[in-house]
């Protein structure tokens, strides 16, 4: 059995968006953010002390755009990953990891120095300026799509990663970063049965 450790809406739902995608049985727990402060034992879960963390059997893995690649290679074949064979290849992996490390990272902080820090050590400068950051890089992201997609011009498991980093966006009060393009393509995925589910199943966890 698949086991996920996630914070509502946190970037662990690329996992669970993943899961559901892929029609896999799992056990889902849902933990108080940030987990590392409020959840006794997070560092023996992951001593990174963040989340997603998600065990397969004895393996362990940490990483949310990582996640939704593993569950598609390892319990396919999917349509949802694009082998090595075909053209869109390169650009799949890239747009996998582009949502993460490119942008969901600048989002984490702004959050950091507009929410999270004490409020004598708020930066409300250093805040715009990544949110800024994130913004330029998602209008040049929407550039290098393939059409409707983000690679091989159907939906695939970068299209998590990528349009996790939209969800996020809406979510934390910097929709103006956002294009009506990239607005419009989170609003497709949003309609898919697996987000439904991935969302309901969240709250339904929390209880």
């Amino acid at each position: 059995m698949i086991t996920l450790y996630h914070c509502r809406d946190a970037r662990s739902f690329r996992a669970l968006w993943a899961l559901e995608e892929m029609g896999l049985p799992y056990e889902l727990h849902v933990l108080p953010f940030p987990p590392r402060a409020r959840h006794e034992g997070m560092k023996d879960l992951n001593p990174l002390g963040t989340i997603p963390v998600l065990f397969d059997g004895g393996r362990r893995m940490t990483e949310s755009a990582a996640i939704p690649h593993y569950l598609a290679t390892k319990y396919g074949p999917t349509p949802l990953a694009v082998s090595p064979q075909e053209p869109g290849y390169a650009d799949y992996l890239n747009f996998l990891v582009m949502g993460e490390a490119t942008l969901t990272f600048p989002q984490t902080i702004h959050l950091r120095y507009a929410v999270f820090a004490a409020p004598e050590a708020r930066r409300p400068e250093i805040a715009r300026d990544y949110a800024e950051w994130f913004g330029a890089r998602l209008r040049n992201a929407e550039t290098m799509m393939d059409g409707d997609y983000a690679a091989a011009g159907r939906f695939t498991m970068a299209d998590v990663s990528l349009a996790y980093a939209i969800k996020l966006a809406l979510g934390i009060g910097l929709a103006e970063f956002v294009t009506p393009g990239m607005q419009a393509y989170f609003e497709r995925l949003s309609t898919r049965a697996a987000y439904a589910r991935a969302m309901a199943a969240q709250r339904q966890a929390e209880g």
